[in-house]
């Protein structure tokens, strides 16, 4: 009896082998944290166009929200705050790795609404953003966040 050697394998064997690696990658090692980056610095770079300073409104925000956008429900002037408010303070939070499922949520929700009401011809764009969300709001931030600590700071030992 011959035994195969490792260069005699055919190629479905080979392609199940780096099936079974590739599903052996751990969430927290490769996904979580560069989704984490990829959607905050997204939402931040919108943001800071928003604003002179700190958080100063410019007057083009004002003018976008108020002819541009229409968001509906919510007057133009408190939808510009909120938007820009929320574009700073949740991509912070995600690079911290802290209320991560609450500011995937929150981020979520201000991409439908970018869909619904102010730019539906890009959805392309919005799916992978909501990708990104999803992944955060449903597997958590990864091991490398303030939430991973809080969480085996409390949760306790597991059985």
């Amino acid at each position: 009896m011959s035994m195969k050697s490792r260069s005699s394998l055919n190629p479905i064997q080979a392609g199940l082998r780096l099936v079974r690696w590739l599903e052996g990658v751990s969430y927290d090692t490769l996904l979580a944290t560069p989704a984490r980056i990829f959607i905050a610095v997204t939402f931040f770079l919108s943001g800071r166009t928003k604003v002179d300073g700190l958080l100063t409104l410019k007057p083009s925000t004002y003018y976008l929200f108020q002819y541009e956008y229409k968001v509906p429900f919510i007057p133009p002037q408190i939808a510009a705050h909120i938007a820009a408010y929320s574009e700073h303070l949740f991509p912070m939070l995600l690079v911290i790795g802290f209320a991560s499922r609450l500011s995937a949520l929150a981020l979520l929700g201000m991409t439908t609404v970018i869909e619904v009401f102010v730019y539906p011809d890009a959805w392309e764009t919005h799916l992978g953003w909501a990708t990104a969300l999803a992944f955060i709001l449903f597997r958590g931030p990864g091991a490398l966040s303030l939430d991973y600590l809080v969480r085996r700071r409390f949760d306790g030992p597991r059985a």
